[in-house]
Formats: structure tokens, C-alpha cells, sequence
């Protein structure tokens, strides 16, 4: 049964499944191009692997992801607390530690600048300008998360 959208998660276009899929299966034939990677994150409820791309951040010697309102992927990370992140054939294991609110604007002030393909996504879904500043100021509403690298012993 598929979960109804509510005002705090706006719909995406449809398009975007489609597209995200393009961007999995090409970065799975070891292709990686722009600002994208692979995040996959166990299912919260099934444990099955699920991928989504995610435009990576880098701000201060860290890396971070962020996304406009609640997805799968967030409630999966929350949940599990870690996941793989892959670009091209790349692979690695990454811990992600959700921000709180108030360490998220410097990472959200960064969005527009490193990322300006994806602002047209928070233009429409969260009628946010490519300011970054009106970015800043979404934090309480975007979940931000760090990307630390999973050392194996």
C-alpha cells in the first residue's frame, strides 16, 4: 500500500524514477559524471538494499548529503544508520550521522553553489529561491547527513 503524500512531502515528477534509474544503471556500468553518487541503505522494514542518487557535498573536509523533506532514503538511514556510497565502480561503506537543525545551514548555504542542478528540485518542491541563504534558513526542514567512511579492521 503506497503512503499518501502529505503537505510536508510534495510530489516529485514523474519523471524522476525513471531518471533516477538511468543514473543507477549507468553508474553501475562504472560510469559517474557530475556531483552524483550512488547511496544505497538497507530497507528499514525489509532489509533489502535500496539505491537512490544523491549529489554529494563537500564542505570543511566532510561530506553530506541533503534532501528537501522526508524520502525513503531518510527514514532508512535514521533507522540503519549506515549504507554503501558508490560512483562509478567505486564502492565504499559510509556511517551517516543525521545534523541536528542548527549545524545544518552551513552545509544547506553550500547546496546552490556546489550543486546548482539540483536547485530547481527545492524551486519547485519547497518554493525555496537559489539563494543560498533561503537555503540556510530550510534547515529545520531539510535533513542534512554526514558521510564518514566505515573503516574496516
Amino acid at each position: 500500500m503506497e503512503e499518501t503524500n502529505m503537505s510536508t512531502n510534495p510530489t516529485l515528477p514523474k519523471w524522476l524514477k525513471f531518471a533516477n534509474r538511468l543514473i543507477i544503471a549507468l553508474n553501475r556500468l562504472g560510469m559517474s559524471f557530475g556531483t552524483w553518487y550512488i547511496l544505497s541503505i538497507a530497507g528499514r522494514k525489509t532489509g533489502k538494499m535500496r539505491s537512490t542518487p544523491v549529489s554529494v557535498l563537500h564542505v570543511n573536509g566532510q561530506r553530506y548529503v541533503v534532501t528537501g523533506f522526508e524520502t525513503q532514503w531518510v527514514k532508512n538511514a535514521r533507522k540503519v544508520g549506515k549504507g554503501m556510497l558508490a560512483r562509478g565502480r567505486k564502492k565504499e561503506q559510509v556511517v551517516l550521522v543525521e545534523l541536528p537543525v542548527e549545524e545544518r545551514a552551513p552545509i544547506l548555504r553550500e547546496f546552490p553553489r556546489q550543486v546548482p542542478h539540483g536547485v530547481q528540485f527545492f524551486e519547485k518542491l519547497l518554493n525555496l529561491s537559489s539563494d543560498p541563504e533561503t537555503f540556510a534558513a530550510a534547515a529545520p526542514r531539510c535533513p542534512v547527513f554526514r558521510l564518514d567512511s566505515l573503516l574496516q579492521n
